[in-house]
């Protein structure tokens, strides 16, 4: 009975979370109450809890991790100086009125907002204020709109620079450097966050793709659902692209350009978006006390939420090792029909169903460090494993009738549009992602070829 209280730990982890009780001190306190238990009946090493503060240092002194807070800044300030409104607008009339160009519009700027803010419900609350009203003020269908908002609010998951690659690129290094050391290798080479976003950019691409796809097939078969706008003959195009469109596109490429090719750290690239963001912002008039102030907020309490989360989590997996949960997840892989596809297919849909109830931010530091180690020594590889969990994630977060995507939106829609409409948009986009997810599977080099070829990995 003894060898089941980890996943009786984990059990209870997901009741206490669904009763509505904070994820960090829930981490914790469901940690520190079977330690407890375990140290009076001599089940648990009490002697464990004297790593905890070395291990919190560690997390607190973490350089990677200093790169969240400057990019929840600068999303949150595109949104705040209303740069993301202008950007959609201008491309709107820049792209011209062919049926489903606004829906294209819509995928591409939440695309950017998405990958500057790495937060799905700061992306879908943004593109729901701002371009749900648009849509259907021009006579979109109701289902087709949300789909598109929830849809592309998610790809702040898998788009670099995102939070969510930060993330996982510090929890897979030290799982991956685990599951080498497991194996006899001392000399295990890690897996940086760069590497991730490299390796996300082909992925990223073929979703956005796929997407725009969709809505331009939509529109020609079915022409009611995205009707052709009237755009008036622009004479400054060229004025607009210059001082509205290419800003921001320089800007994200400056900070992800950076980081892939070398020249910056996560941090020191995310320190220089948060500066150009301001910059942007200054040069729109739009950068004034109260919307610094707003931005500035916003990011201290999402990045406490975050760093909260990790503690928790450092507790909890130290607790849930002490218990010998590592090996009992182990042993429960290893006797697994299928061998390392079978493992890999129940830690997906483990990941996929625990995304109704959990962020992407806790199954990263709860659930990600647990399985990986056993996954990562089966042989395989971290980076296409990485970039599979993001996309996993990213689906879960529009699975009716939990995703987190579907309540941000229903949060901000006018009460006119109906709770079934935001359900049936994001039906085929599940789709889709999951097709994605499957051509990623079956073809690992889309993942792998690009950090290959640039970084020889």
């Amino acid at each position: 009975m003894v060898e089941f209280i980890p996943l009786l730990m984990f059990a209870v982890i997901c009741l206490v979370l669904l009763a509505g009780f904070p994820v960090a001190f829930s981490l914790a306190g469901t940690a520190l109450f079977f330690a407890a238990l375990g140290s009076v009946y001599g089940t648990f090493d009490s002697s464990l809890f004297r790593t905890i503060p070395i291990r919190l240092y560690g997390d607190m002194t973490n350089t990677n991790l200093v790169a969240i807070p400057l990019f929840i800044f600068m999303g949150i300030l595109f949104e705040k100086s209303n740069l993301a409104e202008d950007l959609l607008s201008n491309m709107a009339d820049v792209l011209g009125g062919f049926r489903g160009s606004l829906g294209i519009c819509v995928i591409l700027v939440g695309a950017m907002i998405a990958a500057s803010t790495g937060i799905v419900g700061a992306t879908v609350i943004a593109m729901g204020l701002i371009s749900l009203p648009l849509m259907l003020e021009r006579n979109y269908d109701q289902s087709l709109a949300t789909g598109i908002i929830c849809a592309t609010g998610t790809l702040g998951q898998i788009i670099p620079p995102s939070i969510a690659l930060v993330l996982l690129g510090d929890v897979l290094s030290a799982a991956y450097q685990q599951s080498q050391l497991s194996l006899g290798i001392f000399s295990a080479r890690t897996i940086s966050v760069g590497d991730l976003f490299m390796g996300a950019i082909v992925p990223g691409a073929i979703l956005v793709l796929a997407y725009g796809a969709y809505v331009l097939l939509k529109a020609y078969f079915q022409p009611s659902t995205a009707p052709a706008q009237k755009v008036g003959t622009l004479n400054n195009k060229w004025k607009i692209i210059l001082t509205s469109l290419l800003p921001p596109l320089v800007l994200i490429a400056a900070v992800l350009g950076s980081i892939l090719m070398g020249i910056a750290t996560p941090t020191e690239a995310a320190g220089v978006g948060a500066l150009g963001a301001m910059g942007l912002a200054l040069s729109k008039g739009s950068l004034n006390k109260e919307n610094l102030t707003a931005a500035v907020q916003s990011t201290t309490e999402i990045t406490a939420m975050v760093f909260m989360i990790l503690l928790g989590s450092s507790i909890f997996s130290l607790v849930f090792r002490g218990f010998g949960g590592d090996d009992l997840v182990a042993s429960i892989f290893t006797q697994m029909p299928g061998g390392v596809f079978g493992s890999l297919l129940i830690v997906m849909i483990i990941i996929f169903l625990l995304g109704f109830i959990l962020d992407f931010i806790q199954i990263t530091f709860v659930v990600v460090p647990i399985v990986g180690p056993v996954l990562l020594a089966m042989g395989i590889d971290p980076l296409w494993l990485g970039i599979m969990i993001a996309i996993n994630l990213q689906t879960s977060f529009l699975t009716p009738p939990f995703g987190f995507a579907l309540f941000y939106l229903r949060g901000v829609a006018p009460d006119h549009v109906p709770t079934g409409a935001i359900y049936r948009g994001v039906i085929p986009f599940i789709i889709i992602q999951i097709l994605v997810l499957c051509c990623l599977a079956a073809f690992p080099s889309l993942v792998t070829a690009l950090p290959n070829a640039v970084y020889g990995l």
